[in-house]
């Protein structure tokens, strides 16, 4: 199957292993490009969060990179998204707003929407619920 991860930068260690699982289960697998960058080496989480830091949030790089409509042209291509939802901000399953997008594109798209951890308690979590994702528990096993 073909499948985006969708996830925060933040956790680019969890998308890499996560990533290595799925394409041992022979699962053509796609990644954020700055969690690529990071792990090709051409940009340290350090740079990316003081560059973060430096320019007040996200948007930046977001805006450089075309990010958002680039991954939207990503998950177009695929089959499903995975939602690496882990705790974060003491939101246990937390899912930030760009995560929120590619979870809405998959879903307009009519892509299937597995979910890493179970839906968290969020201002949106009708939304998501609505959604059906399916919550997987970290059993990658659960991807068909």
């Amino acid at each position: 199957m073909k499948i985006a991860i969708c996830a925060s930068i933040n956790i680019t260690p969890k998308i890499k292993e996560v990533a290595k699982k799925l394409r041992k289960r022979n699962h053509e697998i796609i990644i954020p490009v700055t969690s690529q960058r990071i792990l090709d080496g051409r940009l340290t989480m350090e740079d990316f969060l003081e560059e973060k830091n430096k320019n007040g949030d996200g948007a930046f790089r977001k805006i450089k990179y075309d990010a958002i409509k680039g991954y939207y042209n990503k998950i177009k291509k695929m089959e499903a998204v995975l939602i690496l939802n882990t705790k974060k901000n003491g939101v246990e399953g937390y899912i930030g707003g760009n995560t929120f997008l590619e979870m809405g594109f998959a879903y307009v798209l009519e892509k299937k929407i597995y979910l890493y951890n179970t839906i968290p308690e969020m201002s949106y979590t009708d939304e998501l619920l609505a959604m059906k994702p399916v919550i997987i528990n970290g059993n990658l096993d659960k991807i068909k």
